[in-house]
């Protein structure tokens, strides 16, 4: 019996193995003005990536959490420009949302784009098959 329990969780192992080394990918959503959230999003993304780098990161970042794509005020630019460089990382701020604060794309963290709706962003990557990962305290 200790055999067949042992061959049992082998194959268990082995199985989580497999799983844990498919890529995946995981779209974060971003509304937060605290910039301990950003700071938060950022570790995430930059663990992950290395992590798993054969993954796909998109961070969609919309309503309250403008400031994190300004340049004129972003706590974590550096670490943003840094992690845009990756291939395998994205960073987009939705359209509507940097419209509504009088913020244009030049204003914007080197490397972060725009998307005309970051909520149907996120929509779509989920139908794609991504994993959907809210950032928030």
């Amino acid at each position: 019996m200790k055999k067949y329990i042992t061959i049992i969780y082998v194959l268990l192992g082995t199985t989580m193995l497999v799983a844990q080394e498919q890529p995946i990918k995981v779209v974060f959503d971003v509304t937060s003005n605290n910039v301990a959230v950003h700071e938060t999003t950022l570790r995430h993304v930059q663990y992950m990536s290395e992590e798993y780098p054969d993954s796909k990161f998109h961070v969609v970042m919309y309503s309250g959490a403008y400031d994190m794509v300004n340049k004129k005020k972003s706590t974590v630019t550096a670490d943003m420009e840094k992690l845009a460089k990756k291939s395998n990382v994205a960073f987009v701020v939705c359209k509507a949302t940097i419209d509504r604060h009088n913020i244009t794309d030049a204003d914007l963290v080197a490397g972060v784009t725009t998307v005309p709706n970051g909520i149907y962003e996120i929509f779509i990557k989920q139908k794609e098959g991504w994993g959907y990962i809210k950032e928030g305290q």
